[in-house]
């Protein structure tokens, strides 16, 4: 994707051979910065502060987190250790566990004098694999807007939005986002409504990525969701995940069941996007089974945004003495998923529906 004409991923190798950079998303949509990661420790706090979000960002940022501590400790300690400060990050997220287990897997082969390279090496594979992943999801789940676009006789195919699936949640092309933009380079008329996705506005996110695609967008609030179903103004649901289990319940930012509901209460396809490494093939129950990430209060109770100055400041926005919960995912059943939009195709969200994509996967979970 690109950023004023300049093509970017969401992170790369820096110049120097010996760090690492990425897009600095706490400061988008309002200011465009890079930030340089150094250090396990540093990797680890963009990922949990957020600098990076998304399940395959937050994956790929886990792998290079390892290889920039092979660089100064290629330890078996240093390994287990790496991957014990980065696993704590974040809990919810499968994709960062996927990725610090291949690389320890892959390191505790080798001699400690070749384990950096080959960390670099494998870090810079996987964020390779994200974008292929991504581009052939995108190209499965055009399949399914061409569809809805004939049905309507050429008219504008409208898709609501959660969060922030699109490229800057991945390495590049994102998920949720990877067919809309496949359509609209397609020439396909597609309009987005983006949903805010309160308490961290990732839809702004989503926005931005909408605009310098110029992709035809409206940015809604969170509860215009159900709203806009009602009166057929929404052709799809189409949601990405941060772990979705063998059984096709899929966790994603909190407010997706929500959508879902209304979805399924209208007869409205709810689609989800997902790369093969967000399944978790050990969980069958997702509502039971995955830890939801409960994340600081403040994140609830102030935003972040431009003053009439163009300053960016953050402002309270809940009384003082008023307590916060803040749970950041929540699973949406199996039931209400109209279709596993992957890599190799679109799935039934059912145990059946995966295993027969990923037959060598599937096993893993026996």
């Amino acid at each position: 994707m690109k950023v004023e004409g300049v093509h970017y991923r969401s992170i790369w190798p820096a110049a120097d051979g010996a760090t690492v950079e990425i897009i600095d998303q706490r400061w988008l949509p309002h200011d465009f910065r890079v930030a340089r990661l150094t250090s396990r420790e540093e990797a680890a706090v963009a990922i949990r502060d957020m600098w990076v979000r998304g399940a395959p960002l937050i994956g790929a940022t886990a792998a290079y987190g390892m290889a920039l501590h092979m660089q100064k400790d290629a330890s078996n300690d240093a390994i287990r250790e790496t991957w014990r400060v980065l696993h704590e990050t974040r809990p919810t997220a499968v994709n960062l566990r996927w990725a610090i287990d291949d690389m320890a897997r892959l390191l505790e082969r080798l001699d400690p004098g070749k384990r950096a390279e080959a960390a670099w090496r494998r870090a810079r594979e996987i964020c390779d694999e994200d974008v292929e992943i991504n581009r052939n999801i995108g190209l499965n789940g055009f399949d399914v807007i061409e569809r809805m676009a004939a049905a309507k006789n050429g008219g504008a195919v409208n898709i609501l939005t959660h969060c922030n699936a699109g490229w800057l949640a991945t390495v590049d092309w994102g998920t949720a986002t990877s067919p809309i933009f496949q359509a609209a380079a397609k020439g396909i008329e597609v309009h987005v409504w983006v949903d805010e996705t309160r308490p961290r506005n990732q839809g702004a996110l989503t926005a931005w990525e909408m605009a310098g695609q110029g992709v035809p967008h409206t940015y809604v609030v969170d509860n215009a969701g159900g709203h806009l179903i009602q009166r057929g103004q929404v052709d799809m649901v189409l949601t990405g995940t941060d772990r979705t289990t063998a059984t096709g319940d899929v966790c994603n930012k909190i407010g997706t069941y929500l959508k879902a509901l209304a979805a399924h209460a209208h007869d409205v396809p709810f689609y989800v996007a997902l790369p093969s490494p967000t399944i978790d093939w050990r969980v069958r129950d997702g509502v039971s089974e995955i830890p939801i990430e409960e994340r600081p209060g403040e994140e609830v109770e102030q935003v972040w945004g431009t003053d009439e100055k163009g300053e960016i400041v953050r402002v309270r926005v809940t009384p003082p003495a008023t307590p916060s919960g803040n749970p950041a995912f929540d699973v949406t059943p199996a039931h209400l998923v109209s279709g596993l939009i992957t890599e190799r195709g679109v799935a039934e969200a059912s145990a059946q529906g995966l295993s027969a994509l990923f037959p060598e996967r599937a096993s893993l979970g026996d």
